[in-house]
């Protein structure tokens, strides 16, 4: 598109001069800057930026400390590429003592930031005992181990409560283990027949959660330890789908409902 010269007088000459420098450095419209990124675009997936976890978290945490009952695996079945989508699937079989087996990939090691604007396009899974996540843990143990460090849920879903979606921080002072956890929920009715963007924006002085860029919880710094606010340093992005476990099973399983996806588009992670 040109211009008439007539038109671009001095604040319009200036306004059009800061625009192009934000295209030309990357920026989107939200003012941050795009640093990472997987649009799930190629044959298979992209290892220099994920590993699936293998495991069902014995000996040490099994179940991952929640009592889940799936087998992570980097098998075809459970974790795949397809249409530019990234599939991770949950199934009723059989493997490793377990009746369930699904996928669980994670940045650690290859990509952590600390602040940013996180952003997941997904569809979720539907039915009783499906548990997806979107999440972000800390790839070292600054202040000691689980809550100490923290832990951001970007967002959480259970399949006994359709539709629902949560934003959670866990942390020494605010975590579920003593029913303090700082977050909130919003109602998507269509959550499970289409993409939503699902993101938070983390400064130092707050944690933000959207959903299609609708702001919908606020997490503040309160300044006073890491008990607190232990969000400090350079955590690494968790997409998961869990099967029972202690929140996504506590109403039981629905056995009839197997296969089910947690299907992503994108994950994008901008600086400000």
């Amino acid at each position: 598109m040109s211009l008439s010269k007539k038109y671009m007088k001095p604040l319009g000459l200036a306004m059009y001069a800061v625009v192009f420098t934000l295209f030309l450095s990357g920026c989107n419209s939200k003012g941050s800057k795009l640093v990472w990124s997987d649009e799930f675009d190629s044959a298979s997936l992209d290892n220099e930026k994920w590993t699936a976890v293998i495991g069902d978290g014995c000996p040490t945490l099994c179940g991952f400390g929640n009592s889940e009952l799936q087998y992570y695996t980097s098998n075809a079945e459970n974790i795949r590429l397809e249409d530019g989508k990234l599939i991770i699937t949950a199934l009723h079989d059989s493997i490793q003592n377990s009746a369930y087996s699904s996928g669980k990939l994670v940045t650690k090691d290859k990509g952590e930031w600390r602040f940013g604007r996180i952003e997941v396009s997904a569809k979720l899974p539907q039915g009783r005992g499906t548990w997806p996540a979107i999440w972000m843990l800390p790839t070292e143990k600054k202040y000691g181990g689980w809550p100490r460090s923290g832990e951001i849920d970007i967002m959480e879903h259970v399949g006994y409560n359709q539709g629902m979606v949560y934003g959670t921080v866990h942390t020494q002072s605010f975590n579920h283990m003593l029913g303090t956890q700082k977050g909130d929920s919003t109602l998507i009715p269509d959550a499970l027949e289409a993409f939503h963007e699902y993101a938070i924006e983390w400064k130092e002085d707050k944690i933000e959660w959207f959903i299609d860029g609708k702001k919908y919880h606020t997490f503040n710094n309160t300044a006073k330890n890491s008990d607190d606010w232990p969000f400090d340093h350079p955590f690494h992005i968790i997409l998961n789908l869990a099967v029972g476990g202690n929140w996504g099973g506590s109403r039981g399983i629905d056995n009839s409902i197997w296969p089910q996806s947690l299907i992503v588009d994108y994950v994008r992670v901008y600086t400000f």
